[in-house]
């Protein structure tokens, strides 16, 4: 089988609560490739968020293993591996300022040297999500809920990222912000061809079947595919 378009891999991957012992993640295998979208569907309490940040290597593992490209993230390489592969969590961060310096904050990091700020792309990605310049002058601290994740991921598209891993990212948001999200990852997603990919993690089944190409369950840490 041709692996040579395989971005992320988990290998049996596992982990347990430090003071019970309990399972949390039990024997988790998956490959994602280029193009991919992927959903993940389970009750609250399945694994779905620790899933997602094991991946990203926000939080460690104990056995098992992850490969980028097929190869481990050896710890020189991890700030790479984080630009292209992006974690989303469900209730977005705003530092203090306006929408257009939390815009720009993500160029200050060395990791980013080599890109910068581009008003017109932000928006474009603006106007595909209903929304207008004006949104740039407000602060981020005074924004909705729907505002809110609409800019946190247009902070994310605009770095070009290889992969993303969305956790919940329209939870409890109306339905227009809903569409909103969902259009402006679908538009990142095409306009690479088949070079991106993502998991969402979603409690939405209608959701999952609007953004996904297939859909994984997990329950009690352990992940399987539903053909």
């Amino acid at each position: 089988m041709d692996s040579s378009n395989v971005l992320l891999e988990a290998h049996a991957i596992g982990r347990v609560a430090f003071d019970t012992r309990k399972p949390l993640l039990r024997e988790v295998s998956l490959r994602v490739r280029a193009g991919d979208r992927l959903a993940i569907a389970g009750p609250s309490g399945a694994g779905k968020t620790l899933l997602l940040r094991a991946l990203a290597l926000l939080d460690p593992i104990d056995e098992g293993q992850i490969l980028w490209r097929g190869q481990p993230i050896e710890p020189s390489r991890v700030p790479d591996f984080r630009r292209q592969l992006v974690y989303v969590q469900q209730r977005p961060t705003m530092i203090e300022g306006t929408v257009e310096e939390n815009l720009r904050f993500p160029f200050s990091f060395r990791v980013q040297a080599n890109e910068s700020y581009n008003r017109d792309r932000v928006l474009a990605m603006f106007k595909s999500a209903g929304r207008d310049a004006d949104l740039l002058e407000r602060s981020g601290r005074d924004l909705s809920g729907g505002e809110a994740q609409i800019v946190a991921i247009v902070r994310v598209l605009q770095l070009d990222p290889t992969m993303l891993l969305l956790d919940e990212p329209t939870a409890a948001l109306d339905g227009t912000a809903v569409e909103a999200i969902e259009r402006l990852v679908s538009e990142w997603h095409e306009q690479a061809g088949a070079g991106r990919a993502f998991i969402w993690v979603t409690h939405d089944a209608q959701q999952a079947i609007r953004v996904a190409k297939r859909t994984l369950s997990m329950n009690a840490g352990r992940l399987v595919v539903e053909d």
